[in-house]
């Protein structure tokens, strides 16, 4: 990889899973599904439960940006459960603090995050932390924490409270945009699928780092990087 980064580049949007951190999303998800339904089990059926969660998410990816992911959730899910927000989320929130935990066992630190974090704010990059905004903030700082990049002053961490789109949607880049304040063309969004790269036509420069996870739709256009986290820490240094 030769080219050199754009001087108009002025933030840096990362992905988190299988670009940050490595995950196996066959073991992760299961595992996940199943130790946050057994954590209401004595209330919901297991399996009523993970149905309802799937529908939920498929009406937040809908999200058209005048609520908040997570009020489309609490709108969404908790009727489909029968139970009020207040009776169920007191055990959810026990979950994501002892049990949550337990999932880190399904991922495995990337060694080159680190140092290419500390790279892009040396450089005096606004860095934001750009992953599905689906689970809340206490689940992505555990997992910045086992990517080993929690400590950071990262200019945003896109959740599930502070959000009002999903990543499959365009309207997510845009509202990132506007709450770091710089255009389309001062930013890169860093990723490893396709949901990521689709951040460029909006005019935001992309770096696909390649992963099990890659596979991009002939419609998305090509990335204007393609590398390693390491070819990544090079191109930054470099600028």
């Amino acid at each position: 990889m030769k080219k050199r980064l754009s001087k108009k580049i002025k933030a840096i949007l990362f992905d988190l899973d299988g670009t940050l951190l490595e995950v196996n999303l066959k073991q992760f998800i299961p595992e996940y599904l199943k130790l946050l339904a057994s954590s209401v089990s004595h209330l919901v059926n297991p399996s009523k439960f993970i149905s309802k969660l799937m529908i939920t998410s498929q009406t937040v990816d809908k999200n058209d940006g005048n609520k908040t992911n997570e009020e489309i959730f609490a709108e969404t899910f908790f009727p489909l459960i029968g139970y009020a927000r207040e009776e169920i989320e007191p055990y959810i929130d026990k979950f994501y603090k002892d049990d949550f935990p337990k999932l880190r066992q399904y991922t495995r630190q990337k060694p080159a995050a680190q140092k290419v974090m500390k790279t892009a704010f040396k450089k005096g990059f606004d860095v934001v932390i750009a992953t599905t905004p689906l689970l809340p903030e206490i689940a992505i700082r555990q997992r910045l924490e086992w990517a080993g990049i929690a400590a950071f002053p990262y200019k945003l961490i896109t959740t599930l409270e502070n959000t009002r789109a999903n990543k499959s949607n365009l309207l997510y880049y845009k509202l990132i945009l506007e709450i770091i304040d710089h255009p389309a063309e001062a930013c890169m969004m860093v990723g490893d699928e396709d949901k990521d790269m689709a951040a460029a036509k909006l005019g935001i420069y992309t770096f696909l780092v390649q992963s099990s996870n890659t596979e991009l739709d002939p419609s998305t256009p090509e990335p204007n990087y393609r590398g390693t986290l390491k070819d990544l820490n090079l191109l930054i240094l470099e600028s």
